[in-house]
């Protein structure tokens, strides 16, 4: 499937005005540093683009902001992870304040979920 290149370009710029959420999140994700998973950041799954991916397990992580509480971003939200999960696709959302408050919760979190695609994973 041919991804439109405005959406690729966008991702890229969004790459450079992250989050101090999604920078923390990619420090610890990066280069394999997170249980030896690759994961890509602002990555394309037209029509849709995601905070993190793992395609080996086949993970989704989103983080999200305040705005993403409200009723339309709750529907928005909901449909885009019904989309991806019609794709074997895990995903996984945690908030930008535990992130960065929580950090290690989030992790045991995160680590669990990988624990259980990575068994459940051909």
């Amino acid at each position: 499937m041919k991804i439109d290149p405005a959406l690729l370009e966008f991702a890229k710029s969004m790459r450079h005005t992250a989050t101090d959420a999604e920078h923390l999140m990619w420090q610890i994700l990066r280069a394999k540093r997170f249980m030896n998973l690759k994961f890509r950041r602002q990555h394309v799954i037209a029509p849709y683009i995601v905070d993190f991916y793992c395609h080996e397990i086949g993970l989704v992580i989103e983080l999200d902001g305040g705005q993403h509480g409200m009723n339309d971003a709750i529907e928005y939200d909901a449909e885009r992870t019904k989309f991806l999960e019609a794709f074997d696709l895990t995903v996984v959302r945690y908030w930008n304040h535990d992130v960065l408050g929580w950090t290690d919760v989030v992790l045991e979190d995160l680590w669990q979920k990988c624990i259980e695609l990575k068994n459940t994973s051909p």
